[in-house]
C-alpha cells in the first residue's frame, strides 16, 4: 500500500534496513523498485538487491497496516516507526500500546489478523 503523501511504499523507509539496522532508515530515490503495486525506495543497492530476491521475507505483514487493529477486524495505518518482529516477519502498528497489547498475546492475534487481512484490504500484492 503506498504512502498517499509520498506515494511509497512504507512512507520511504527501506523495508531491509529493519533487519539490519533494527530500526527504520529512509530510502534513497535512485534505488527504487516497483514491486507489489507499490514502489519501494532502499537505502543501497544491496538492500534493493536483497529485497528483489525475496520481497516476501522483507515486505511487512498485513501490507503495512496496524496489526492489533487488524486482529480486531478494522484497519489503521501501521506507523513505520512503532513496529516488531513476530516469528520472524515485520509487523506495524498504529501505536506503541497497540504493539504492547499485541505482543502480549501475540499467538491468537495474529491469527485474528490474519484472518481478517483479506476481507479488510490489508493482504499484500505478492
Amino acid at each position: 500500500m503506498p504512502d498517499p503523501i509520498t506515494g511509497y511504499a512504507l512512507g520511504g523507509h527501506d523495508p531491509v534496513a529493519y533487519f539490519i539496522d533494527h530500526k527504520p532508515r529512509m530510502g534513497k530515490r535512485k534505488y527504487e523498485y516497483m514491486w507489489g503495486g507499490a514502489e519501494w525506495i532502499f537505502l543501497n543497492e544491496g538492500n534493493m538487491a536483497a529485497f528483489k530476491a525475496a520481497p516476501e521475507v522483507y515486505a511487512p505483514l498485513f501490507a503495512a497496516c496496524g496489526a492489533h487493529a487488524l486482529s480486531e477486524g478494522y484497519v489503521t495505518a501501521g506507523n513505520p516507526h512503532i513496529f516488531a518482529f513476530v516469528d520472524g516477519k515485520l509487523v506495524f502498528f498504529h501505536s506503541v500500546v497497540n504493539r504492547f497489547l499485541f505482543l502480549a498475546n501475540a499467538k491468537p492475534q495474529m491469527a485474528d489478523a490474519e484472518a481478517n487481512m483479506q476481507k479488510t484490504g490489508c493482504k499484500p500484492a505478492l
